[in-house]
């Protein structure tokens, strides 16, 4: 069954869940099991042993430790920045500042915002979301508009600035090919993931030239009252944007350190995971130093967060495993040599994106589709010779296009609450804006690989 036509069951009866239970946790353990049975010759007892010790396997990877406890802690540093009242005070501050005096203006706050706090998308979405509703009710601005802006730079941005978990995750997916570089590879593939670039340029241009089209000329959002895990309580901006800085500045900082003077050799998930934890302890020690939170409170308020993330890391925890499942089942390798003999080279970009954004709007994740396909993208690339950042930048940008196009889609959801904008009618006003990124894509696609 290894290496044959029977590698690609995993992954079809993996996608087939998905789009039937929308559950990406559920499929994803389907296909490990189903991936560890075949590797058994059918035994089910050998394929449910060999399930456990794969998923048991992740964790002998410092890496992935690194990457799943930073996983955690982020949702523990967004809840305790949000309860302290850090966030509503740095949504208090950008109001003080009365930078926003006409419609433009109103447009670029959240379009900034959203490519400026690249750390986490659920932060950035509602710090960009909730700092913008009412001025874009001052200036009669739909905030089917404002849901558009803040999806169309934060999800984008986090993929193209891999300072963060995201650059993370991919990153422990690629470990385990014996790269010379992979950070240098993580780092190319930034310069082929056209379809982030289009969505945050399409956001920007529509920001600054306040022109429109589609349903989002028509919109007329009704504010809505939503329900958001927000408090009244206001703390000095500062106390947000420290504990920010040091988990930038630290990444880079151990990054340099970890790759002897070279950030491209660093230990990403290592610098990231202890980047997060300085940060962290930071914002701590800044909420103790003005008494906003007590002790108790704190540490509740930290493992709230961590629940918070728990399923997320778990859908982590199986991708790993799933990823080494199909690596170890062949299926990369068999569908490389199948491509290699039935496709031509200019045309393996594209289908990798098409077949990465089908897989992550049936699913509403990103994360998923990149276990699947990434795993098969780098054989197909090690055997036809393409740059290995090219096909998994096509990869990157599918997932990313099928995120923005999905209505189950996690960071479409957070984007209309953050917005105050109904969900449906903000995945309406959308999709036309994806549809231009990804057909642009596909062309730019093609013609790269015709030079090839």
């Amino acid at each position: 069954m290894q290496d044959s036509v029977f590698s690609l069951l995993p992954p079809l009866v993996a996608i087939i869940i998905a789009i039937w239970r929308k559950k990406a946790l559920f499929a994803l353990l389907c296909g490990v099991m189903l991936c560890y049975v075949m590797i058994a010759n059918g035994n089910p007892i050998d394929g449910l042993t060999g399930t456990t010790l794969g998923i048991a396997q992740v964790f002998t990877s410092l890496g992935n430790v690194y990457i799943v406890s930073f996983s955690l802690l982020i949702g523990a540093l967004v809840t305790l920045m949000n309860q302290s009242g850090a966030v509503n005070g740095f949504i208090n501050h950008l109001a003080s500042l009365n930078l926003v005096k006409n419609s433009r203006q109103a447009s670029m706050l959240p379009t900034v915002i959203g490519t400026t706090i690249f750390t986490d998308t659920n932060l950035s979405m509602f710090t960009a979301g909730m700092a913008s509703q009412k001025l874009f009710d001052q200036h009669k601005l739909s905030r089917a508009r404002l849901a558009y802006l803040v999806d169309s730079t934060c999800a984008p941005i986090s993929i193209l600035f891999l300072i963060n978990g995201w650059g993370a995750y991919v990153l422990g997916l690629l470990d385990g090919y014996s790269f010379k570089d992979p950070v240098g590879i993580l780092i190319a593939t930034i310069g082929y993931n056209f379809y982030a670039i289009i969505a945050v340029a399409l956001a920007y241009y529509t920001a600054f030239s306040g022109r429109v089209f589609g349903p989002l000329k028509r919109a007329e959002s009704v504010v809505q009252v939503q329900k958001k895990a927000t408090v009244d309580d206001v703390a000095p901006a500062y106390i947000m944007w420290f504990p920010m800085l040091t988990l930038l500045m630290g990444t880079f900082i151990l990054l340099w350190f970890t790759g002897d003077g070279d950030i491209r050799r660093g230990s990403g998930a290592f610098s990231v995971f202890w980047s997060v934890v300085g940060a962290l302890v930071f914002l701590v020690l800044l909420i103790i130093g003005h008494k906003l939170m007590s002790w108790s409170t704190i540490v509740k308020t930290i493992v709230t967060g961590i629940k918070y993330m728990s399923p997320v890391v778990a859908i982590l925890v199986l991708s790993f495993a799933f990823g080494d499942a199909i690596k170890a089942l062949g299926t990369g390798v068999y569908v490389s040599q199948l491509i290699n003999v039935e496709v031509p080279l200019y045309l393996m970009a594209p289908i990798l994106f098409i077949a990465a954004a089908i897989m992550a709007f049936a699913t509403g994740t990103s994360w998923g589709t990149f276990a699947i396909l990434i795993p098969i993208a780098v054989p197909i690339a090690q055997q036809s010779g393409l740059p290995i950042e090219f096909l998994v930048a096509a990869v990157l940008g599918g997932g990313i296009f099928g995120d923005h196009a999905s209505p189950i889609s996690d960071t479409t959801i957070v984007a209309s609450i953050a917005s105050g904008c109904d969900h449906f009618e903000h995945v309406k006003t959308q999709l036309p804006y994806a549809l231009v990124g990804a057909v642009l894509t596909l062309i730019i696609y093609i013609i790269i690989g015709l030079s090839f």
